[in-house]
């Protein structure tokens, strides 16, 4: 007992106290932190009219219940409305429109589902002095509206859902009696689609629920990301239930957190397990940019926003035109502008910081209207309407167009209706409403009937914590009245200003294919998903993320890093370049050299070593040298048709008399040795200069072969460009490749029967005897020539032709140095020995020594 007594004498201070802070009509605790944040709770406006021109005491009763911030901005925009039009004479004159608001009634029925007398809280009917309502303006949740609908219909009060659009309650069998203000998102999958592609990101994860609108979006997502080349990285459905989301949890965790993808798209309803997985996750910081809908733009218990990310949300918001005089409204919603409104005092007093100024119900002090700005700023909603609070002055607004259009038809009903109280039939104005359409004060289309309804137009905000308070900034607008040509604008001014960042975080599956490359699908992934492979030689690509190279002109050729087609050099075998001028100095050396020694040879013409072997098959065999160095001159230079065919003929014509001349020298030492064994006939054969017929006969056989070669398929000038990379090679094409290695061919073959003839008749006795010279340097002319042909065949460019040009020569200069080298150093350097008594005397010896 004692104990008792110290208690009350302990808290009765306490009492004493809290008597004279706080009225006795208001004993409760200020509710200053709402415990369900920002949470959309139902709230049902109640509409009926009265006669006359009524006070503004809107808030009369309305307001004497907790609150949340987001139904407190509901109530504000309804009055905002209402305010509007009963000040406005040309809408319903003499009329005013009236609210009675019941929110949280879903949580109302289930408590009374749980009573015995729940009919007597949700009857059938209406009393004979119970009020009728004109109609009931639902949200921003569906589920009031199916829970209720059915009842609504019984009591004859129609509906105007004011909440996002819902599909399932726009099934008019089931609810005839409702209609949505809220637009259909049928722009919405292209809009987010559009703001990807703006980004550049085309690897990304989409969280929806698990119901027809969320698979509905994810359907028409998916084809507009295959339109766009975006690919989904993940899917999480959010399935119902809370068993199967805590089986999911971690499943729908780590999709997010094991994928590269860097931004997530998250749609659905709001009353989905979606919110309630990202309260769960609330713990861990996702390093995601989120793209969502205004409705998942809210704050949770502990303050901060519901999609939150250290690199921000992207929100998209139905497009509202800014309501001038709305801030005005706010500011003045003061309880001394409105007279017995007990509970708006008590709204201000439980959530705005305000104090008494007596021990009455009614007088505030240290209260004012910047108190309920920054209350409202805080729980992110400052003084611009959300999506449902605008769809709520919508749907006043044409609750007032349909009766208005309803009594002009019926003017009768004014006068019947006269100082009593003013109803009128519901569904009567229904019929009106499903058909109204008018232009808001803000300037908006405003359309009930859903197929009557533009596309949407969306803003697009970025939405993040700013130390400690919420940052939401406009930073562009998507219009989808062109579904061909839809318009998307980004502020990238105001991206930067807001994240601070001058380019956003990739989001993609592979790095973007640098110019010079093209892009190689990755097997059993998305197209997204690729390899960058460099373009092959004489191809480009010049732009990022090319699926193929392009090829160059034929007159052009890629650069180093594949990027560009530079012009080619057109280039030849010049006497400018060091390789030309240093072949066109050998020939014309060799060439004089050939012409000394045919002036020696003259010179010495009746000298025993120029008179053996036939001198004037030697003097042939000289001159045809002289332009076998002299030919290579046709190859050096800028190609034309007269001197390509001028190389292959004259080619062969020398080349044919050069190997006559060899052969026809040989055939003189057998014939030589032959005449010492008596013999008639070969002596006259020896006499009579029959081997000299050789190089005439040779040399007509190769001009057939040449006249047939230039008669059917010359040569002609070619410009291959494939030859030298970076060039154009300007070449004599042969014209008929069979007709060149015909050539080649009889050349050969004279070739080898001059060497075998003269390999035979290398070690034959003879004073002078130079068949083992000629055995020599028909040696060095086949092992050249068998040289060339793979060698010519393996080379390109310039090389080929200097590859022929050298084999000339060698060639040349082969015959050249062995058959007349050795004769040329006995004339100049031993003549004693190139004399007739020398040789006789060389002949005595012998013969006596025998």
């Amino acid at each position: 007992m004692l104990s008792l007594i110290f208690v009350f004498l302990f808290l009765k201070p306490a009492l004493l106290l809290c008597s004279l802070t706080d009225p006795v009509c208001f004993f409760r605790v200020k509710d200053k932190e709402n415990p369900e944040g920002d949470k959309d709770i139902d709230c049902s406006f109640f509409i009926y009219t009265e006669h006359g021109d009524m006070k503004n005491d809107y808030f009369s009763g309305n307001l004497d219940k907790q609150m949340t911030p987001k139904n407190v901005h509901l109530i504000f925009s309804l009055y905002f409305a209402m305010e509007e039009i009963n000040r406005n004479p040309h809408i319903l004159p003499n009329i005013s429109l009236r609210a009675n608001i019941k929110c949280n009634l879903r949580e109302e029925k289930t408590k009374y589902d749980l009573s015995p007398k729940k009919s007597e809280n949700f009857p059938n009917y209406y009393c004979k002095n119970q009020r009728k309502y004109l109609i009931v303006l639902t949200g921003p949740t569906w589920g009031v509206s199916a829970n209720f609908g059915s009842l609504q219909y019984m009591s004859r009060t129609p509906e105007l859902y004011y909440g996002y659009f819902q599909p399932l309650l726009n099934v008019h069998e089931q609810f005839p009696h409702l209609y949505q203000m809220s637009p259909k998102d049928t722009s919405l999958p292209l809009a987010m689609v559009s703001l990807l592609v703006h980004f550049r990101w085309n690897w990304v994860g989409v969280i929806i629920s698990d119901d027809d609108h969320g698979i509905q979006f994810l359907s028409e997502l998916r084809e507009e990301m295959q339109r766009n080349i975006v690919c989904l990285a993940f899917v999480s459905i959010i399935f119902h239930g809370n068993l199967s989301l805590l089986k999911m949890f971690d499943k729908y965790f780590n999709q997010i957190t094991m994928s590269s993808a860097k931004v997530v798209i998250v749609y659905g309803d709001k009353d989905s397990n979606i919110q309630l997985n990202f309260i769960l996750w609330k713990s861990v910081t996702f390093n995601r940019i989120w793209v969502s809908m205004s409705q998942f733009d809210r704050i949770t218990i502990k303050g901060d926003f519901l999609l939150n990310s250290p690199h921000g949300t992207l929100i998209y918001s139905h497009k509202n035109s800014e309501m001038s005089g709305f801030k005005q409204f706010m500011q003045s919603v003061h309880p001394s502008n409105y007279s017995n409104e007990i509970s708006l005092i008590r709204l201000w007093w439980i959530y705005f910081n305000c104090s008494w100024s007596s021990s009455n119900c009614t007088k505030l002090k240290n209260c004012s209207t910047i108190n309920v700005l920054k209350w409202l700023f805080r729980h992110q909603f400052g003084v611009s309407m959300s999506d449902s609070s605008y769809n709520l002055y919508n749907a006043v607004y044409a609750v007032a167009h349909s009766l208005h259009k309803m009594l002009l038809k019926e003017v009768d009903l004014w006068s019947e209706n006269a100082g009593k109280r003013l109803e009128f039939d519901s569904w009567q104005i229904f019929s009106f409403l499903k058909n109204i359409q008018f232009v808001n004060p803000a300037g908006d289309l405003v359309n009930v009937n859903q197929e009557a309804k533009q596309d949407t137009e969306y803003d697009i905000f970025y939405v993040t914590d700013f130390k400690h308070f919420g940052l939401k900034v406009k930073i562009g607008n998507f219009s989808g009245h062109s579904h061909d040509d839809p318009q998307l604008y980004i502020s990238d001014e105001m991206i930067e200003w807001a994240t601070g960042f001058r380019q956003t975080p990739p989001s993609i599956c592979s790095r973007p294919c640098s110019p010079g490359h093209r892009k190689s699908p990755q097997d059993g992934k998305a197209v997204c998903c690729f390899d960058c492979n460099p373009c092959p030689e004489n191809k480009i690509s010049n732009m990022t993320n090319s699926v193929d190279c392009v090829k160059c002109p034929d007159d052009q050729y890629s650069n180093a890093k594949r990027t560009h087609c530079l012009k080619k050099v057109v280039t030849f075998l010049a006497y400018e370049d060091p390789l030309g001028t240093c072949l066109a100095g050998l020939a014309l050396c060799f060439s004089s050299l050939t012409a000394v020694v045919l002036a020696i040879f003259l010179k010495c013409q009746d000298t025993p070593i120029v008179k053996a072997n036939n001198r004037v098959v030697s003097y042939v065999l000289l001159i045809s040298l002289i332009f076998c160095f002299l030919c290579p001159l046709l190859y050096i230079g800028h190609p034309h048709r007269a001197t390509c065919i001028l190389q292959q003929t004259a080619f062969a014509i020398v080349f044919t008399m050069a190997a006559s001349s060899v052969l026809a020298k040989t055939i003189t030492v057998v014939l030589a040795f032959k005449v010492t064994v008596p013999d008639r006939r070969k002596r006259w054969l020896l006499a009579s200069g029959a081997p000299n017929f050789i190089i005439p006969m040779c040399t007509v056989i190769q001009l057939i072969i040449c006249g047939i070669w230039m008669g059917t398929s010359p040569p002609f000038v070619e410009e291959d460009v494939h030859a030298e990379h970076g060039h154009i090679l300007i070449v004599c094409n042969k014209g008929s490749i069979i007709a060149f290695h015909c050539v080649l061919g009889y050349l050969g073959s004279l070739s080898l029967a001059s060497f075998t003839v003269a390999f035979l008749a290398r070690n034959l006795p003879d004073t002078f005897n130079e068949a083992k010279f000629l055995t020599f340097s028909m040696l060095v002319f086949c092992s050249v020539w068998i040289t060339f042909l793979p060698v010519y065949q393996s080379t390109k460019g310039k090389a080929t032709v200097a590859v022929e040009v050298f084999c000339i020569l060698a060639s040349s200069a082969g015959l050249l140095l062995c058959i007349f080298a050795p004769k040329c150093y006995i004339i100049l350097f031993k003549p004693q020995i190139n004399s007739f008594h020398k040789i006789t005397k060389t002949h005595s010896k012998n013969e006596n020594f025998h």
